[in-house]
């Protein structure tokens, strides 16, 4: 149900109801929940299924960002049959842009494959906290490449992500499932991640803030930059000798990965645009607890307590910087608006007076 409002001058105008902006907001979270863990479990199985056992972690990466780009022509092209119900940026390839936006997509390249080497090596329940030093390496690097330093209280949280990082691995240990390299690609990836988020801000303003053109223009590069790895690392090869190459089922999960892939990238921003950057963390928070706990129901997972209590940790810790990080944004947004108002008074009584 809609209500209406006027501007000045008349004119009415719709307003949404509090009911229909809360189904909103929850149909987009909903869908964030249900696209990510699902790209998850997918990619899961792509990776490191007993049933497809295919070793090519590089070329599924590689066949996720063709679809993202031909997804992105799609719409593209959509978007110009239905102005008014479909809004897209033109397909357009700059190679001005294409250069000016390779360091950024050669990061890019690096926290995709990590990220699936990441889960190719370790199991969906623990790849939450294998992947948790995210927020430990953008304190790092923040304070390496833009010069900008953290609140103690925000290093304390930092601290106990760590400490139930290292917790998880020792249980993963303990359990007799802990794989060294996929320790080594989460750091990794984690690195990525983090490096990845400073950039975007550098290079955006290079695709007039568009979040979907640097989307294009990464996954075009990336779709380039992936052929010599998968030529060096023997995954061409690979390929041409699978088994199940010319099998519907493979292809049909490549290109629901695909559209996965794409998909996350558009609920993401939707999330953030109907609630804030902190609810879209504290929702990302809350669905990587709801994973861990369906990847042991799904895979049959007996994990010990300290296991638990690592996630538990790594959970508190993330939500703790969060909060910490909420409140300071909110005292500097409180000061900020104070000194405006300091600025305008003592401009108000420095104006001469008129006769």
């Amino acid at each position: 149900m809609r209500s209406f409002g006027y501007y000045p001058g008349g004119r009415k105008v719709k307003m949404e109801s509090f009911a229909s902006k809360s189904l909103k907001i929850a149909s987009v979270v909903a869908a964030y929940w249900s696209i990510s863990i699902s790209m998850v479990f997918v990619n899961k199985y792509l990776l490191s299924s007993k049933d497809l056992k295919l070793d090519a972690p590089l070329f599924v990466t590689w066949f996720q960002c063709v679809v993202t780009v031909l997804l992105c022509a799609v719409l593209s092209f959509t978007g110009k049959l239905f102005p008014g119900k479909v809004t897209f940026p033109p397909f357009v390839i700059d190679l001005k842009l294409c250069r000016a936006t390779l360091p950024l997509s050669v990061i890019f390249v690096c926290m995709i494959s990590f990220n699936n080497l990441c889960l190719k090596f370790v199991g969906v329940a623990f790849y939450y906290v294998g992947r948790s030093l995210t927020t430990v390496f953008n304190v790092i690097f923040s304070y390496l490449l833009l010069k900008q330093t953290t609140s103690v209280k925000a290093l304390i949280c930092c601290g106990i992500i760590i400490f139930g990082f290292f917790l998880g691995v020792d249980q993963e240990k303990v359990s007799g499932s802990l794989s060294v390299m996929g320790v080594f690609f989460g750091v990794m990836a984690s690195a990525s991640v983090a490096l990845n988020s400073i950039y975007v801000k550098k290079i955006l303003p290079l695709v007039d803030n568009n979040i979907w053109r640097i989307t294009l223009y990464n996954n075009i590069n990336a779709s380039v930059l992936f052929l010599p790895l998968m030529l060096v690392t023997g995954e061409f090869k690979e390929v041409f000798n699978f088994p199940k190459i010319g099998d519907f089922h493979f292809w049909n999960m490549m290109i629901i990965s695909g559209i996965f892939g794409f998909a996350i990238g558009y609920v993401t921003g939707m999330q953030i645009q109907l609630t804030s950057p902190l609810t879209h963390n504290i929702s990302g928070t809350a669905k990587a607890c709801a994973q861990t706990v369906l990847a042991c129901v799904f895979y049959q997972e007996v994990k010990p307590a300290l296991w638990w209590l690592s996630n538990a940790v790594v959970l508190g810790g993330s939500t703790g910087y969060t909060e910490v990080k909420r409140r300071e944004m909110k005292e500097k947004h409180a000061e900020e608006a104070k000194l405006r108002e300091l600025q305008e008074v003592s401009s108000d009584e420095n104006a001469p007076s008129k006769a």
